[in-house]
């Protein structure tokens, strides 16, 4: 958008120029376009001014309004500080000991999922000690037929080989 003084600018050298006489066909028409130039050029001027005016006017509302908005939030500042006299004198206390249970609570999570992967592997480890136990006790009891009947075995054995020495020495 072209300012009114560069229009103007631009309006005046057209007419000073050296060719301003040689644009028309005659003189009348010449200056009837000048002071219909002249004309839109002041009527433009008077809505740029016009518009610069309400301009102003706008940003004098706006720092107007933004004036009684910091002047409403200092006052709400100020009766939010009254409230917070007003409030509970054990709120700090309480706040405080609020603050350490929210920590211990922090702490308490990760001891508890400790806790229970502890017991997890506690339950694992004793069911496969029973379970080793289990087998031990079966082992025994196995080990306890085979040298039982070893036992048997080694006596039937003895008791024949002994029949075999009382038969051989008798003559």
């Amino acid at each position: 958008m072209q300012t009114p003084r560069t229009l103007e600018n631009q309006l005046s050298a057209t007419q000073s120029g050296p060719n301003s006489g040689n644009l028309s066909f005659s003189g009348s028409s010449a200056r009837e376009d000048e002071e219909m130039s002249i004309s839109a050029l002041s009527t433009f001027r008077a809505k740029e001014e016009e518009i610069e005016k309400r301009k102003m006017e706008v940003k004098e509302k706006v720092q107007a309004q933004l004036g009684r908005i910091e002047e409403e939030t200092r006052r709400l500042a100020t009766i939010r500080e009254e409230l917070d006299g007003l409030s509970d004198p054990m709120r700090k206390e309480i706040s405080l000991v609020r603050k350490k249970i929210d920590a211990i609570n922090k702490e308490l999570k990760p001891l508890g999922q400790t806790c229970q992967k502890k017991e997890r592997e506690y339950k694992e480890a004793l069911e496969a000690v029973n379970e080793k136990n289990k087998e031990k006790v079966q082992l025994i009891t196995r080990l306890m037929e085979l040298v039982g009947e070893s036992e048997k075995l080694r006596m039937k054995k003895l008791e024949e080989l002994s029949k075999n020495v009382e038969t051989m020495s008798i003559p």
